[in-house]
């Protein structure tokens, strides 16, 4: 999977990774995996970076080596794909098929589901649209 990362990208992630190899051995902590991978602009939640961890039989308390790492950060930057992600979920919500949604629907899913956002997160994520609520 790594193979399909370009060398710019694999230098990139190296450097990041060489910031938490602390003992200089070419493997971090698995429990600082979820810095490195925000370190590089990935968003994993904990869950997702708990099932990456268990994919690779690698426990909470272990290390893992930079060839590792990088299948892991392949798999979650495919898993990101926002754009696709966000427009299943909105259809998801859209069961007319009308291409909109109304604010307090997606106040409602934002606050309710997968990685909760607190009532103030989800009226923030409103405060620079025009639509926003007062």
């Amino acid at each position: 999977q790594a193979k399909f990362l370009s060398q710019d990208q694999i230098n990139e992630f190296k450097e990041c990774f060489s910031l938490y190899d602390k003992k200089q051995k070419g493997k971090i902590k698995a429990s600082d995996l979820l810095a490195v991978m925000r370190c590089l602009g990935a968003s994993p939640t904990p869950g997702e970076v708990q099932r990456h961890l268990h994919l690779h039989k690698i426990d909470r308390n272990a290390e893992l080596d930079f060839s590792t790492f990088l299948n892991i950060m392949y798999r979650q930057m495919k898993q990101e794909e926002p754009e696709r992600e966000i427009l299943m979920a909105l259809s998801m919500i859209d069961r007319q098929k009308k291409g909109v949604i109304t604010v307090s629907e997606l106040r409602a899913k934002l606050t309710r589901l997968g990685e909760k956002l607190s009532e103030e997160e989800g009226i923030l994520q409103f405060k620079d649209s025009s639509n926003a609520p007062s």
